[in-house]
């Protein structure tokens, strides 16, 4: 009776406020940090920050408006990848992929699942390196070697289209059309946009894969597996009574789709910014080229020669390291409560490690903001790091050539920055030597 009467009372205006203001109430309740949580941008009411500036930010402007000096240091990193890296495992809950994946894969799997999808891609992976060695192709076409087993000539038109959804859908995936999608999924959905070019691409190249699959299944042999994708189909025979890891034709194909967009991507970005420093820097290409002389010489190089060649495996990690390829690692959520820096983190909380921090850390790097390979050097050049994945073709590339930018043209540093941060695009000119 008091609810009508009041009803009666409100014109619509009034109601309408009144509902607004629910609205409101319900959603800082459902929002409201715990006591002794991280300190963080102010979220507006229901949109929170997804119109926010803030990871766009350089990492001292986070610091100095943030007040976040104990996240942004190398050893909150560690603590969340590492030494608590089984507490933060899982994946957040991603509407845009759930629609895509539906928790199959390696990307977005969480759980039993996921660990086991992911040790035995891991395992079959190592031991198929081998595969590398008999290609000098593109990357792209390296990955596709290990996966299913077949490479494509460079004019292939399937092959380029295939090449262009998947860097398309990496740059994409870093925008804002993500996150909005990721917020209003019910709403996102309906409207056009840069997220539906997302999800199509992501099924058209499933699709492809797919059908790469089912090629494979017509003259699988359990005892002879060729490639990635027969591998996973013997395991999957193996596991049938094991419902709960999740082997079968859809998670292969979505593992492939990982595998085959994360493996080119952020390999191929690598490699252009490798070429990119080469061309800026010549004394530094010099010593690679001199040391590549030196060790190789003129015979093929091996494995072996990496423990001999100080200054490349040094030039290779501060590749790794200034372009800051990833600047915000895929995010993750505890699986359970935990404190993190004396901060109290519950379970489900999303955390993003801004690798930013370490790669540009003035109190971990000499010269944090220059291309500086001594940075992986002791006082006698040698390096001084953990051993890297060098591959000889990479050896090979450098040794076989010189690298110069086009007569009158002066290259650019800047990146263009989407889920991975790719040089912009440039032209070299290489002289064989």
């Amino acid at each position: 009776m008091i609810l009508y009467s009041l009803y009666e009372c409100l014109d619509f205006k009034s109601f309408l406020f009144l509902i607004c203001l629910l609205l409101l109430l319900i959603d800082l309740i459902r929002h409201k940090n715990p006591a002794n949580f991280p300190p963080g941008p102010w979220p507006l009411p229901i949109l929170g920050n997804v119109f926010t500036d803030f990871i766009y930010k350089t990492v001292d402007q986070v610091r100095h408006s943030l007040r976040l000096h104990l996240h942004l240091v190398f050893k909150m990193v560690k603590d969340v990848l590492i030494t608590q890296g089984e507490t933060f495992t899982d994946r957040p809950v991603s509407p845009l992929f759930d629609t895509l994946y539906k928790g199959r894969g390696l990307s977005f799997n969480n759980g039993y699942s996921w660990r086991k999808q992911q040790q035995f891609s891991m395992s079959h992976l190592k031991n198929a390196a081998h595969l590398t060695l008999w290609s000098n192709n593109a990357v792209a076409n390296v990955i596709g070697s290990l996966l299913f087993g077949h490479r494509y000539e460079y004019d292939d038109v399937d092959f380029q289209k295939l090449l262009q959804m998947s860097a398309e859908s990496v740059f994409l995936t870093g925008s804002v059309w993500n996150q909005l999608h990721d917020a209003f999924p019910g709403i996102m959905k309906w409207l056009p946009g840069p997220h539906q070019t997302i999800i199509s691409n992501y099924q058209e190249l499933a699709y492809f894969l797919k059908e790469k699959v089912e090629q494979h299944r017509q003259d699988w042999d359990s005892n002879n597996p060729r490639d990635y994708i027969d591998a996973y189909l013997t395991e999957t025979e193996k596991r049938k009574n094991d419902t709960e890891a999740g082997f079968n034709i859809d998670s292969l194909v979505w593992c492939t789709v990982d595998l085959f967009e994360g493996g080119t991507e952020t390999t191929t970005n690598t490699l252009r910014w490798a070429l990119l420093y080469m061309i800026k820097y010549p004394d530094i290409q010099e010593k690679v080229r001199a040391e590549i002389d030196q060790v190789i010489g003129s015979r093929p190089p091996t494995m072996f020669d990496k423990a001999n060649m100080h200054y490349i495996n040094a030039f290779i990690h501060e590749v790794l390291r200034k372009p800051n390829l990833v600047p915000l690692n895929m995010a993750r959520t505890a699986r359970k409560n935990t404190t993190l820096g004396g901060y109290f983190i519950p379970k489900g909380t999303v955390m993003i490690t801004n690798l930013t921090s370490v790669l540009y850390d003035k109190h971990e790097w000499e010269t944090p903001d220059t291309f500086n390979p001594g940075h992986f050097l002791d006082s006698e050049a040698k390096y001084v790091f953990q051993p890297s994945s060098v591959r000889e073709s990479t050896w090979l590339t450098w040794s076989c050539s010189s690298y110069f930018p086009p007569p009158g043209e002066e290259l650019s540093l800047e990146s263009q920055v989407g889920f991975t941060q790719a040089p912009l695009p440039y032209k070299l000119c290489a002289h064989p030597r």
